[in-house]
């Protein structure tokens, strides 16, 4: 495939207008936030205006999300965000969201992953890239590493959830070719 968008099982997209309702279930469901330091619901109207948002430049606004789409059956199974894309030092922030236990360990995360990353390096030119991943995420963690990501520091006790504190690692990933 020639599209860096799109591999043999995902499709990263544009948001679609239609895509409300999936996001409004995604953004509010509170099992969540811990991973988005969300603790209020979103409305569909600061959705949509989302969406709408992003018709900017992402230089402009500082984010992209992209939906993450199933090939086989077209379904959107999760989101892939650049956020507080910084143009001067060329850098972004990463994460992803894979939604339904179904589809986690399918591959999806992984593919969108690798496809992001040469969108980032190879479109927008940046530089680097960098997670936050809780420290008992050790799926995301692997992933994470898995592409190249590697750990660069520990926030300890940074995430408050109903268990206790959390740790929260952060990865980066510096372009190994310099554009």
């Amino acid at each position: 495939m020639n599209n860096i968008l799109e591999t043999d099982s995902v499709r990263l997209r544009a948001l679609e207008p239609e895509d409300i309702d999936v996001l409004y279930k995604w953004e509010n469901d509170t099992r969540i936030w811990k991973m988005s330091n969300t603790v209020a619901p979103f409305s569909k109207y600061v959705l949509r205006r989302f969406i709408e948002d992003q018709k900017y430049d992402i230089y402009e606004t500082k984010q992209l999300r992209m939906i993450i789409e199933s090939r086989g059956d077209g379904r959107a199974v999760g989101a892939i965000d650049l956020f507080e894309i910084d143009p001067t030092n060329r850098r972004a922030g990463i994460g992803i969201l894979v939604y339904e236990d179904r589809d986690r360990g399918q591959g999806y995360a992984s593919c969108a992953l690798t496809s992001m990353i040469k969108y980032a390096f190879q479109v927008l030119g940046l530089n680097q890239l960098y997670c936050n991943v809780l420290s008992n995420n050790l799926r995301s963690l692997n992933l994470f590493k898995s592409k190249g990501f590697t750990t660069v520091g520990l926030k300890v006790e940074w995430v408050r959830s109903t268990t206790g504190w959390l740790d929260e690692y952060m990865l980066q990933l510096v372009n190994p070719v310099k554009v």
